[in-house]
């Protein structure tokens, strides 16, 4: 794939202003907009282009690497000392007789066996032989409030990719086997000229696999996977919070070439309850009684994520006070204990002119007052 010039895609000089890299990315995507140029192929390829170049020449830390290294210095894992040192090394082999001019892919190959230095130069240049992990997908879902509390089954429908059952991963037609490279023998590189430091370059006929492929399945097109709409079974545990990802081992997408499935992460988005809050796996709820239960106490039934249960109120309660009912918050999950609930009293006044006289008498038993205390 030839190396892209984002400097020309957007129509710029090299030394734009970052206000003449907007000013252009604007007026070109208005002009290459899907929306605007519906089943235009072209202007939809157009498009990404520019979103790429833009991407690219609107973040200075990028733009600057692009500037050095091409689209190579993009990518993930780049080394900018490594190579730097590398084109030090070439210019003084030049100078020492050699001709020899700077390309990624001979990076990545003369640092290949160091801490994993090529692999990061070889992406996107050659193919990798050996299996590789499917990637993980990522999903959100929004749960009520309880279900996070207590834990629940659902199920999710998306579409992902999986293993090919025609080929079952290989990319080739049945009965049609990969071939051993003539031209590099299987290694996947060859000598390139006759420098005395044996470097090697990537095989261009094998793209560094060292097989020719068979014929491609009709099934994925010679991917090894296709793309399947499926519905997953998910066990949400008690407790789960908003933002903390839910790992699937196995349910993201299909390997390559043998390698193992991605994960499925699922991030919740817990909706409020009216009623309860919660810090943690403890709970808490307000909870309204009479002036006569807060008097008298009481023993009241009392709503929780678990099922109603009986709750003493002690003689004498005030608004604001809380009781703690153990093992009645989050439920409990493998190891880890069920929280509390804490129900925070609320003392509701009736408003009505018999409950006033009665409050009148109420008033005449207190005797002293009751901010008598209350001083800053």
């Amino acid at each position: 794939m030839a190396e892209r010039d984002f400097y020309q895609i957007l129509g710029i000089k090299r030394n734009a202003s970052p206000e003449e890299v907007r000013s252009a990315y604007r007026k070109l995507a208005r002009k290459y907009h899907p929306d605007i140029n519906p089943g235009n192929k072209q202007a939809e390829n157009m498009f990404k282009d520019l979103s790429v170049a833009y991407d690219v020449l609107s973040d200075e830390k990028k733009r600057k690497l692009y500037d050095e290294f091409g689209e190579a210095g993009l990518a993930a894992g780049f080394d900018a000392d490594k190579a730097r040192s590398y084109q030090q090394w070439q210019q003084q082999s030049a100078r020492s007789g050699g001709a020899y001019q700077f390309n990624m892919d001979d990076l990545g190959d003369l640092f290949g066996g160091v801490g994993g230095f090529g692999d990061f130069f070889r992406q996107g240049t050659r193919a990798q032989a050996g299996p590789a992990r499917g990637q993980d997908i990522e999903s959100s879902m929004d749960i009520d409030f309880l279900d996070a509390v207590r834990g629940f089954q659902t199920a999710i429908s998306l579409q992902r990719p999986v293993t090919c059952e025609t080929c079952r991963g290989a990319g080739t037609k049945p009965g049609s086997a990969p071939a051993t490279c003539p031209e590099c023998r299987g290694s996947g590189t060859k000598p390139m000229g006759q420098s005395p430091l044996q470097m090697r370059q990537t095989c261009p006929r094998c793209m560094g696999t060292g097989q020719l492929p068979g014929d491609p399945c009709a099934s994925c097109r010679g991917t090894g996977r296709v793309v399947r709409a499926e519905t997953i079974r998910v066990n949400i545990p008690p407790g789960a919070e908003p933002g903390k990802q839910i790992r699937l081992r196995g349910k993201g997408e299909a390997g390559i070439r043998g390698g193992p499935p991605g994960d499925l992460l699922i991030t919740p988005r817990i909706r409020p309850h009216p009623l309860l809050t919660r810090a943690g796996r403890d709970l808490t709820m307000e909870l309204p009684i009479t002036v006569g239960e807060a008097l008298r106490g009481a023993q009241i039934d009392v709503p929780t994520p678990g099922g109603t249960i009986k709750v003493k109120i002690p003689a004498g309660a005030q608004s604001g006070q809380q009781l703690r009912i153990k093992g009645k918050g989050v439920a409990a999950h493998g190891q880890t204990p069920a929280g509390d609930l804490y129900l925070r009293l609320m003392i509701r006044v009736p408003k009505d002119k018999v409950a006033q006289n009665a409050i009148d008498s109420i008033d005449q038993a207190y005797g002293d007052d009751v901010r008598k205390g209350v001083r800053l």
